[in-house]
């Protein structure tokens, strides 16, 4: 496992997760994507933001 800190956490500090979504609106992760970021390897890291974007897109389409 990588450091920790060698791929940052996408929080943007508002916290607040959508009853519509199931999904925080700062950084758009799932509870469960939260809860295991600061356990997880930076390839999962690496998943996780790919999502992120992707969810973004869905939102702006």
């Amino acid at each position: 496992m990588n450091s920790p800190e060698s791929i940052l956490s996408p929080c943007i500090s508002v916290c607040r997760m959508s009853e519509k979504t199931g999904l925080c609106e700062g950084c758009r992760r799932s509870l469960e994507e939260i809860a295991r970021w600061a356990n997880t390897d930076d390839a999962d890291r690496r998943a996780i933001l790919v999502r992120i974007e992707q969810r973004k897109k869905q939102e702006s389409a």
